[in-house]
């Protein structure tokens, strides 16, 4: 838009800029090519990209990853957004509890690169094969925290149980098929829930030392 705001001087001038026509490409990319995402308060535009983030991420057409909202220090941007959240669409049974924990909410730089940061602590990434959904892990979680995830999340599966498994057929030859795994016929319906769970392992799995920064992913 000629009337906003241009380009960020660290971006500005470099190849790897790209400038959208339409607002719905530009969101398509702005998801489709990130690996967390941080937003801060604005007008319309912070809104529609807030929202559309949020429905892909509920609906799991996007693929699982940190959502931080940031306010200014003090400030209830993000807070007060998040109260009309709880008084309207919570209440009507529009969203469910468990929806409010696709993102992160936050007054604090440290607290929300920490939320960024420590969501790739174990979790790598994610992806289906046939009908069961696969988490790639960094390190592999004892048969105690596969016990307790399986006794918390059992909402989520749709059959059988949260199991510990090797690369499959599919994925070999993949650039993920060292990593450990979690296999589970997940109800694609409770991503609120299912993001609890990968917080859950990245707090109860403790990391290789080489492998805890997130640039590793």
């Amino acid at each position: 838009m000629p009337f906003e705001q241009g380009s960020n001087p660290f971006i500005e001038g470099d190849p790897k800029l790209i400038n959208f026509k339409y607002f719905f490409t530009r969101k398509l990319f702005f998801l489709r090519e990130s690996d967390a995402l941080a937003l801060f308060p604005g007008g319309f535009g912070t809104q529609d990209e807030a929202f559309e983030c949020l429905t892909l991420m509920q609906t799991g057409k996007a693929d699982p990853l940190p959502l931080v909202l940031v306010d200014p220090p003090g400030g209830d941007y993000w807070k007060n957004w998040e109260v009309y959240q709880k008084d309207h669409l919570l209440k009507a049974g529009w969203i469910n509890e468990d929806d409010l924990h696709l993102y992160t909410l936050t007054d604090r730089v440290d607290e929300a690169c920490e939320a960024i940061a420590s969501f790739y602590k174990v979790f790598h990434s994610s992806r289906y094969v046939g009908e069961n959904l696969i988490l790639m892990l960094k390190c592999e979680p004892s048969e105690d925290v596969i016990d307790y995830l399986n006794q918390k999340y059992s909402k989520l599966l749709v059959k059988g149980k949260i199991l510990k498994g090797t690369v499959l057929s599919q994925e070999i030859g993949s650039e993920t098929e060292h990593l450990a795994r979690l296999i589970l016929h997940f109800n694609q319906r409770d991503l609120g829930l299912l993001y609890q769970l990968i917080r859950d392992l990245n707090r109860l799995v403790e990391p290789a030392p080489e492998v805890i920064h997130p640039e590793q992913k």
